[in-house]
Protein backbone atom coordinates (compact mmCIF):
# COMPACT_ATOMS: atom_id res chain seq x y z
CA UNK A 1 0.00 0.00 0.00
CA UNK A 2 2.42 2.61 1.03
CA UNK A 3 5.18 1.03 -2.18
CA UNK A 4 5.92 4.70 -3.21
CA UNK A 5 7.70 5.62 -0.11
CA UNK A 6 11.68 4.88 0.40
CA UNK A 7 12.03 2.01 1.98
CA UNK A 8 13.15 4.33 5.04
CA UNK A 9 10.09 5.60 4.98
CA UNK A 10 7.82 2.65 5.36
CA UNK A 11 9.93 1.03 8.02
CA UNK A 12 9.26 4.80 9.77
CA UNK A 13 6.20 4.56 9.08
CA UNK A 14 5.55 1.20 11.04
CA UNK A 15 7.20 1.83 13.75
CA UNK A 16 4.72 4.73 14.49
CA UNK A 17 2.02 3.90 13.63
CA UNK A 18 1.74 0.40 15.73
CA UNK A 19 2.32 2.38 19.14
CA UNK A 20 0.01 5.03 18.21
CA UNK A 21 -3.04 2.62 17.11
CA UNK A 22 -1.94 0.68 20.24
CA UNK A 23 -2.11 4.15 22.56
CA UNK A 24 -4.88 5.55 20.68
CA UNK A 25 -6.99 1.98 21.36
CA UNK A 26 -5.84 2.29 25.33
CA UNK A 27 -6.70 5.75 25.94
CA UNK A 28 -10.05 5.80 24.41
CA UNK A 29 -11.11 2.60 25.89
CA UNK A 30 -9.85 3.55 28.98
CA UNK A 31 -12.09 6.67 28.99
CA UNK A 32 -14.66 4.63 27.88
CA UNK A 33 -15.18 1.96 30.82
CA UNK A 34 -14.70 4.97 33.36
CA UNK A 35 -17.74 6.83 31.91
CA UNK A 36 -19.64 3.84 31.52
CA UNK A 37 -19.21 2.66 34.74
CA UNK A 38 -20.82 6.34 35.85
CA UNK A 39 -23.47 6.04 33.16
CA UNK A 40 -24.42 2.32 34.58
CA UNK A 41 -24.66 3.48 37.83
CA UNK A 42 -26.50 6.85 36.67
CA UNK A 43 -29.10 4.73 34.53
CA UNK A 44 -30.03 2.17 37.16
CA UNK A 45 -30.83 5.00 39.49
CA UNK A 46 -32.89 6.76 37.01
CA UNK A 47 -34.61 3.17 36.16
CA UNK A 48 -34.20 3.68 32.33
CA UNK A 49 -33.46 1.32 29.37
CA UNK A 50 -29.97 -0.49 29.40
CA UNK A 51 -29.28 0.31 25.54
CA UNK A 52 -29.07 4.56 26.24
CA UNK A 53 -25.88 3.24 28.22
CA UNK A 54 -24.10 2.76 24.90
CA UNK A 55 -26.01 5.38 22.80
CA UNK A 56 -24.67 8.17 25.55
CA UNK A 57 -20.93 6.33 25.22
CA UNK A 58 -21.55 7.06 21.42
CA UNK A 59 -22.22 10.41 21.57
CA UNK A 60 -19.02 10.73 23.89
CA UNK A 61 -16.55 9.42 21.50
CA UNK A 62 -15.87 12.33 19.11
CA UNK A 63 -14.81 13.82 22.70
CA UNK A 64 -12.81 11.58 24.07
CA UNK A 65 -10.97 11.00 20.62
CA UNK A 66 -9.75 14.56 20.43
CA UNK A 67 -8.21 14.23 23.85
CA UNK A 68 -6.65 10.37 22.78
CA UNK A 69 -5.26 11.93 19.07
CA UNK A 70 -2.51 14.03 20.23
CA UNK A 71 -1.49 12.24 23.03
CA UNK A 72 -1.30 9.10 20.33
CA UNK A 73 0.65 11.06 18.02
CA UNK A 74 3.20 12.07 20.81
CA UNK A 75 3.91 8.77 22.14
CA UNK A 76 4.11 6.51 19.08
CA UNK A 77 6.64 9.23 17.16
CA UNK A 78 8.27 9.09 20.86
CA UNK A 79 8.71 5.34 20.99
CA UNK A 80 9.52 4.93 17.43
CA UNK A 81 12.23 7.07 17.60
CA UNK A 82 13.19 5.77 21.05
CA UNK A 83 13.65 1.87 19.48
CA UNK A 84 15.67 3.60 16.96
CA UNK A 85 18.20 5.47 19.54
CA UNK A 86 18.07 2.22 21.95
CA UNK A 87 18.82 0.01 19.09
CA UNK A 88 21.77 1.94 17.71
CA UNK A 89 19.68 2.39 14.00
CA UNK A 90 19.49 6.26 14.55
CA UNK A 91 23.71 6.66 14.96
CA UNK A 92 23.64 4.87 11.26
CA UNK A 93 20.89 6.63 9.83
CA UNK A 94 22.91 9.78 10.98
CA UNK A 95 25.98 8.58 9.36
CA UNK A 96 24.98 8.10 6.12
CA UNK A 97 23.62 11.48 6.40
CA UNK A 98 19.81 11.45 6.85
CA UNK A 99 18.83 14.23 9.32
CA UNK A 100 16.00 14.93 12.00
CA UNK A 101 14.13 16.51 9.19
CA UNK A 102 14.21 13.95 6.87
CA UNK A 103 13.64 10.92 9.15
CA UNK A 104 10.28 13.36 10.64
CA UNK A 105 9.03 13.33 7.11
CA UNK A 106 6.45 10.49 7.98
CA UNK A 107 6.15 11.76 11.18
CA UNK A 108 4.61 15.40 9.84
CA UNK A 109 2.92 13.92 7.29
CA UNK A 110 1.01 11.76 9.93
CA UNK A 111 0.59 14.84 11.83
CA UNK A 112 -1.13 16.83 9.10
CA UNK A 113 -3.96 14.05 8.09
CA UNK A 114 -4.38 14.08 12.25
CA UNK A 115 -4.86 17.88 12.43
CA UNK A 116 -7.31 17.58 9.35
CA UNK A 117 -9.35 14.79 11.54
CA UNK A 118 -9.16 16.72 14.90
CA UNK A 119 -10.64 19.87 13.34
CA UNK A 120 -13.39 17.89 11.79
CA UNK A 121 -13.58 16.64 15.56
CA UNK A 122 -13.37 20.17 17.69
CA UNK A 123 -15.10 22.33 15.41
CA UNK A 124 -17.66 20.35 14.19
CA UNK A 125 -18.63 16.90 15.42
CA UNK A 126 -17.40 17.64 18.94
CA UNK A 127 -20.13 20.53 19.77
CA UNK A 128 -23.52 18.52 18.13
CA UNK A 129 -22.19 15.24 19.78
CA UNK A 130 -22.08 16.84 23.32
CA UNK A 131 -25.10 18.53 22.88
CA UNK A 132 -27.00 15.18 21.73
CA UNK A 133 -25.36 13.61 25.13
CA UNK A 134 -26.89 16.44 27.48
CA UNK A 135 -30.64 15.75 25.29
CA UNK A 136 -30.38 11.96 26.37
CA UNK A 137 -29.32 13.11 29.69
CA UNK A 138 -31.70 15.48 29.66
CA UNK A 139 -34.62 12.75 28.92
CA UNK A 140 -33.28 9.67 30.92
CA UNK A 141 -34.04 12.42 34.07
CA UNK A 142 -37.54 13.20 32.51
CA UNK A 143 -38.80 9.84 31.78
CA UNK A 144 -38.97 10.28 27.98
CA UNK A 145 -36.47 7.66 27.28
CA UNK A 146 -39.19 5.13 29.21
CA UNK A 147 -37.67 5.02 33.07
CA UNK A 148 -38.74 1.90 34.58
CA UNK A 149 -40.99 1.05 37.44
CA UNK A 150 -38.41 0.15 40.37
CA UNK A 151 -39.05 -2.97 41.96
CA UNK A 152 -40.08 -2.95 45.76
CA UNK A 153 -40.59 0.62 45.81
CA UNK A 154 -43.06 3.56 45.79
CA UNK A 155 -42.64 5.28 42.48
CA UNK A 156 -45.30 8.58 42.42
CA UNK A 157 -46.93 9.00 38.83
CA UNK A 158 -48.67 12.26 38.36
CA UNK A 159 -48.44 13.41 41.51
CA UNK A 160 -51.65 11.81 42.95
CA UNK A 161 -50.67 7.82 42.48
CA UNK A 162 -48.38 5.99 44.40
CA UNK A 163 -47.55 2.51 42.85
CA UNK A 164 -45.39 -0.06 44.01
CA UNK A 165 -44.80 -3.29 42.58
CA UNK A 166 -43.08 -6.68 44.17
CA UNK A 167 -42.28 -8.26 40.93
CA UNK A 168 -41.38 -7.26 37.31
CA UNK A 169 -40.97 -9.57 34.13
CA UNK A 170 -40.85 -9.56 30.46
CA UNK A 171 -38.70 -6.04 30.44
CA UNK A 172 -41.72 -5.01 32.94
CA UNK A 173 -44.18 -5.92 31.01
CA UNK A 174 -45.69 -8.56 33.10
CA UNK A 175 -46.12 -7.19 37.05
CA UNK A 176 -46.70 -9.04 39.89
CA UNK A 177 -48.14 -8.19 43.47
CA UNK A 178 -48.84 -4.68 42.48
CA UNK A 179 -50.63 -2.17 44.96
CA UNK A 180 -51.72 1.52 44.26
CA UNK A 181 -52.64 4.35 45.85
CA UNK A 182 -54.77 7.17 44.05
CA UNK A 183 -55.79 10.21 45.31
CA UNK A 184 -58.78 12.62 43.77
CA UNK A 185 -59.73 16.27 44.29
CA UNK A 186 -62.39 15.68 45.99
CA UNK A 187 -60.70 14.08 49.03
CA UNK A 188 -61.62 10.22 48.17
CA UNK A 189 -58.34 7.53 47.91
CA UNK A 190 -58.03 4.48 46.26
CA UNK A 191 -56.24 1.88 47.61
CA UNK A 192 -55.76 -0.74 45.17
CA UNK A 193 -53.97 -4.16 45.54
CA UNK A 194 -53.57 -6.93 42.36
CA UNK A 195 -51.80 -10.18 41.77
CA UNK A 196 -50.98 -9.12 38.31
CA UNK A 197 -51.11 -6.77 35.98
CA UNK A 198 -49.38 -5.17 32.83
CA UNK A 199 -48.74 -1.72 31.21
CA UNK A 200 -50.95 -1.25 27.49
CA UNK A 201 -50.78 1.88 25.66
CA UNK A 202 -53.96 3.77 24.82
CA UNK A 203 -54.47 4.81 20.73
CA UNK A 204 -56.60 8.24 21.54
CA UNK A 205 -54.34 9.60 23.96
CA UNK A 206 -50.85 8.91 24.06
CA UNK A 207 -50.36 11.26 27.36
CA UNK A 208 -52.57 7.91 29.25
CA UNK A 209 -51.78 4.59 29.72
CA UNK A 210 -53.72 1.85 31.32
CA UNK A 211 -52.50 -0.30 33.96
CA UNK A 212 -54.66 -3.78 33.40
CA UNK A 213 -54.94 -5.25 37.11
CA UNK A 214 -56.38 -9.14 37.35
CA UNK A 215 -57.45 -10.27 40.27
CA UNK A 216 -57.68 -7.48 43.69
CA UNK A 217 -59.51 -5.90 45.55
CA UNK A 218 -60.24 -2.28 45.75
CA UNK A 219 -60.91 -0.20 49.13
CA UNK A 220 -62.66 3.11 48.80
CA UNK A 221 -62.15 5.57 51.41
CA UNK A 222 -64.60 8.25 50.72
CA UNK A 223 -64.75 10.00 54.19
CA UNK A 224 -67.45 7.81 55.67
CA UNK A 225 -66.43 5.70 58.64
CA UNK A 226 -67.04 2.51 56.46
CA UNK A 227 -64.77 2.43 53.13
CA UNK A 228 -66.42 0.45 50.73
CA UNK A 229 -64.88 -3.01 49.52
CA UNK A 230 -64.72 -4.21 45.96
CA UNK A 231 -62.97 -7.22 44.45
CA UNK A 232 -62.58 -7.90 40.79
CA UNK A 233 -61.00 -10.34 38.35
CA UNK A 234 -59.80 -7.45 35.66
CA UNK A 235 -59.85 -3.96 36.65
CA UNK A 236 -58.26 -0.98 34.31
CA UNK A 237 -56.61 1.76 35.89
CA UNK A 238 -55.93 4.59 33.37
CA UNK A 239 -53.12 6.49 34.33
CA UNK A 240 -51.67 10.18 33.08
CA UNK A 241 -48.23 10.61 31.99
CA UNK A 242 -46.58 13.50 33.56
CA UNK A 243 -46.06 15.98 30.62
CA UNK A 244 -42.39 16.16 29.25
CA UNK A 245 -40.78 19.60 28.42
CA UNK A 246 -38.72 19.66 25.25
CA UNK A 247 -35.13 20.09 25.73
CA UNK A 248 -33.34 23.28 25.27
CA UNK A 249 -32.18 24.50 21.34
CA UNK A 250 -28.49 24.02 21.01
CA UNK A 251 -26.35 27.04 21.57
CA UNK A 252 -26.83 27.46 25.31
CA UNK A 253 -22.94 26.45 26.14
CA UNK A 254 -20.64 27.98 23.72
CA UNK A 255 -18.93 24.18 23.45
CA UNK A 256 -22.00 23.06 21.42
CA UNK A 257 -21.23 26.11 18.92
CA UNK A 258 -19.67 24.91 15.27
CA UNK A 259 -16.83 26.74 13.75
CA UNK A 260 -19.22 29.29 11.80
CA UNK A 261 -21.13 29.76 14.79
CA UNK A 262 -18.05 31.03 16.89
CA UNK A 263 -16.86 32.82 14.28
CA UNK A 264 -20.46 34.85 13.85
CA UNK A 265 -21.23 34.97 17.63
CA UNK A 266 -17.88 35.69 18.50
CA UNK A 267 -17.49 39.36 16.44
CA UNK A 268 -21.02 40.04 16.11
CA UNK A 269 -21.95 43.32 17.10
CA UNK A 270 -25.19 42.85 18.40
CA UNK A 271 -24.09 39.61 20.86
CA UNK A 272 -23.50 40.65 24.07
CA UNK A 273 -19.73 41.01 25.56
CA UNK A 274 -20.05 38.17 28.00
CA UNK A 275 -21.01 35.92 24.75
CA UNK A 276 -18.68 37.57 22.68
CA UNK A 277 -15.54 36.84 25.22
CA UNK A 278 -17.24 33.22 25.75
CA UNK A 279 -17.11 31.87 21.66
CA UNK A 280 -14.02 33.82 21.17
CA UNK A 281 -12.34 31.76 24.14
CA UNK A 282 -14.02 28.88 22.99
CA UNK A 283 -12.49 29.36 19.43
CA UNK A 284 -9.09 30.11 20.60
CA UNK A 285 -9.00 26.75 22.64
CA UNK A 286 -10.02 24.55 20.50
CA UNK A 287 -7.71 26.34 17.62
CA UNK A 288 -4.72 26.30 20.23
CA UNK A 289 -5.22 22.73 20.85
CA UNK A 290 -5.02 21.43 17.11
CA UNK A 291 -2.01 23.73 16.17
CA UNK A 292 0.12 22.30 19.30
CA UNK A 293 -0.13 19.22 17.67
CA UNK A 294 1.97 20.52 14.75
CA UNK A 295 4.94 20.61 17.45
CA UNK A 296 4.19 16.84 19.01
CA UNK A 297 6.88 15.48 16.42
CA UNK A 298 9.47 17.67 17.72
CA UNK A 299 8.46 16.82 21.29
CA UNK A 300 8.85 13.32 20.62
CA UNK A 301 12.24 13.31 19.39
CA UNK A 302 13.51 15.61 21.96
CA UNK A 303 12.28 13.35 24.69
CA UNK A 304 12.57 10.05 22.98
CA UNK A 305 16.58 9.67 22.41
CA UNK A 306 18.00 8.74 25.64
CA UNK A 307 21.46 10.18 26.55
CA UNK A 308 24.04 7.07 25.60
CA UNK A 309 24.29 3.57 26.75
CA UNK A 310 21.29 4.10 28.50
CA UNK A 311 17.81 3.08 28.62
CA UNK A 312 15.80 5.10 30.59
CA UNK A 313 12.05 5.84 29.88
CA UNK A 314 12.18 9.29 32.14
CA UNK A 315 10.99 11.08 28.68
CA UNK A 316 8.28 8.75 28.21
CA UNK A 317 6.60 9.75 31.36
CA UNK A 318 7.47 13.58 30.98
CA UNK A 319 6.09 13.63 27.87
CA UNK A 320 2.82 12.59 29.21
CA UNK A 321 3.28 15.37 32.24
CA UNK A 322 4.22 18.40 29.96
CA UNK A 323 0.88 17.25 27.40
CA UNK A 324 -1.52 17.16 30.28
CA UNK A 325 -0.46 19.84 32.37
CA UNK A 326 -0.34 21.89 29.08
CA UNK A 327 -4.08 20.97 28.44
CA UNK A 328 -4.62 22.17 31.80
CA UNK A 329 -2.96 25.10 31.51
CA UNK A 330 -5.30 25.92 28.34
CA UNK A 331 -8.64 24.96 30.37
CA UNK A 332 -8.21 27.72 32.87
CA UNK A 333 -7.11 30.10 30.17
CA UNK A 334 -10.64 29.41 28.52
CA UNK A 335 -12.27 30.20 31.49
CA UNK A 336 -11.03 32.98 32.82
CA UNK A 337 -11.17 34.23 28.68
CA UNK A 338 -14.53 33.57 28.72
CA UNK A 339 -15.41 35.64 31.90
CA UNK A 340 -13.65 38.48 29.90
CA UNK A 341 -10.78 38.87 32.97
CA UNK A 342 -8.16 38.19 30.16
CA UNK A 343 -7.70 38.43 26.33
CA UNK A 344 -7.83 35.00 24.77
CA UNK A 345 -4.70 36.16 23.04
CA UNK A 346 -2.65 36.37 26.24
CA UNK A 347 -4.91 33.66 28.06
CA UNK A 348 -4.38 31.06 25.14
CA UNK A 349 -1.68 31.88 22.85
CA UNK A 350 0.75 32.94 25.35
CA UNK A 351 0.85 29.72 26.92
CA UNK A 352 1.13 28.27 23.31
CA UNK A 353 4.31 30.33 22.39
CA UNK A 354 6.18 29.80 25.72
CA UNK A 355 5.73 26.00 25.34
CA UNK A 356 6.64 25.92 21.60
CA UNK A 357 9.55 27.71 22.54
CA UNK A 358 10.27 25.23 25.37
CA UNK A 359 9.97 22.71 22.60
CA UNK A 360 12.18 23.75 20.10
CA UNK A 361 15.15 24.59 22.46
CA UNK A 362 14.79 21.16 23.45
CA UNK A 363 14.86 19.88 19.54
CA UNK A 364 17.49 22.10 18.85
CA UNK A 365 19.37 20.52 21.92
CA UNK A 366 19.06 16.48 20.20
CA UNK A 367 19.40 17.22 16.90
CA UNK A 368 21.66 20.04 16.43
CA UNK A 369 24.11 20.64 19.47
CA UNK A 370 26.54 17.54 19.01
CA UNK A 371 25.71 15.25 22.12
CA UNK A 372 23.63 17.41 23.25
CA UNK A 373 20.66 16.21 25.76
CA UNK A 374 17.15 18.22 26.27
CA UNK A 375 16.80 16.54 29.32
CA UNK A 376 20.31 15.16 30.67
CA UNK A 377 20.05 16.92 34.02
CA UNK A 378 16.92 15.45 34.35
CA UNK A 379 17.95 12.01 33.07
CA UNK A 380 21.32 11.99 35.57
CA UNK A 381 18.97 13.15 39.02
CA UNK A 382 16.54 10.18 38.03
CA UNK A 383 19.71 7.21 37.64
CA UNK A 384 20.80 8.63 41.08
CA UNK A 385 17.59 8.31 42.61
CA UNK A 386 16.99 5.23 40.35
CA UNK A 387 19.92 3.98 42.15
CA UNK A 388 19.76 4.95 45.61
CA UNK A 389 16.60 3.05 45.58
CA UNK A 390 18.10 -0.01 44.30
CA UNK A 391 20.87 0.23 46.65
CA UNK A 392 18.01 0.82 49.55
CA UNK A 393 15.92 -2.26 48.66
CA UNK A 394 18.96 -4.38 47.94
CA UNK A 395 20.10 -3.49 51.75
CA UNK A 396 16.88 -4.11 53.20
CA UNK A 397 16.53 -7.83 51.63
CA UNK A 398 19.97 -8.37 52.81
CA UNK A 399 19.01 -7.72 56.22
CA UNK A 400 15.62 -9.99 55.69
CA UNK A 401 17.45 -12.77 54.67
CA UNK A 402 20.35 -12.38 57.59
CA UNK A 403 17.35 -12.46 60.16
CA UNK A 404 15.75 -15.28 58.67
CA UNK A 405 18.99 -17.76 58.74
CA UNK A 406 19.73 -16.46 62.48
Amino acid sequence: MLSFLPAIDRYIFRLVIVPMLGVFALAASLLLLDKMLRLLDFVAVEGGPIGVVFQMLATLIPEYASLAIPLGLLLGILLAFRKLATTSELDVFRAVGLSYGRLLRVPFAITAVLMTVNVALVFFIQPVSRFTYERLEYELRSGALGASIKVGEFTTLADRMALRIEESENDGRDLKGIFARVANDRGQVLSISAKEGSFLATTDDPDTIILRLSEGTIVQDTGSQTPRVLTFTRHDLPIDLPAIEEFRDRGVEEREYILPELLRIGWADNASESKRDASQASFNFRLVEVVMMALMPLLAVALGIPPKRSTSALGVFLSIIMVVAYHKVNQYGEDVAALGIVDPIIALWLPFFLFAALIIWMYYRVAIVPGGQAIGALENWFAKVTKRFGKLFKRNRRVVLDEADA
